[in-house]
């Protein structure tokens, strides 16, 4: 028996549960966003997912990251995918340890339907939306979530149909606004709810 998948047709008619299982998310970037992310869509009944990240797990990464300190040295994408396979080890999770760019954007992420941009830089967050933009995937990026505090200012926006941005879009995460658990949490729920939502036909 899969002990979450079990849990979660508490709350779910088996309908819901088949739509949001079919679905493949696309997420790009391993680090606070989109570790959080992925394991709230797991939580939610995902059974479907494309994680991309370059880089490995730090000291620095585990104030807000889905990571543990007996991972540190590892690639993210493969010590994200052992913790999201402890929570439902049934899971079709691609992983992709390289750099996303505007040549293999389309083919990492193909077959996906969604796709969540969680990435650092604001040039490569850029780039994936300028990919995606008009692709006809659901779209959810994020932008302006460093610091702590005023935590009612990371809103949701709607840039079309099937592309919504989340974050404040002032406090992008430096030395005088760091990246913290609170408000990089928050955004990444936000980006799991909207895909939730969408695979739930509210949105």
């Amino acid at each position: 028996m899969n002990v979450l998948r079990h849990g979660i047709e508490c709350y779910f008619t088996k309908e819901q549960t088949a739509r949001i299982a079919a679905m493949r998310v696309g997420i790009a970037g391993a680090g606070g966003l989109g570790s959080n992310c992925a394991q709230m869509l797991v939580r939610s009944g995902f059974e479907q997912l494309v994680v991309a990240d370059f880089d490995v797990v730090e000291p620095g990464n585990l104030n807000r990251q889905f990571f543990f300190p007996d991972q540190l040295g590892q690639p993210k994408v493969h010590a994200l995918r052992d913790n999201l396979l402890r929570l439902n080890p049934d899971l079709k999770l691609d992983v992709f340890n390289g750099r996303i760019d505007a040549v293999n954007a389309r083919e990492v992420f193909s077959g996906c339907g969604v796709i969540v941009e969680a990435f650092d830089r604001a040039e490569c967050k850029k780039m994936l939306a300028e990919i995606f933009y008009n692709s006809g995937c659901f779209y959810v990026s994020a932008s302006g979530l460093g610091g702590w505090g005023d935590s009612d200012a990371l809103t949701i926006r709607r840039i079309h149909d099937r592309f919504y941005l989340v974050g404040d879009n002032v406090t992008e995460a430096d030395t005088h606004a760091p990246p913290c658990a609170p408000r990089v949490h928050i955004a990444a729920a936000k980006q799991a709810d909207l895909v939730l939502a969408h695979a739930l036909g509210d949105i």
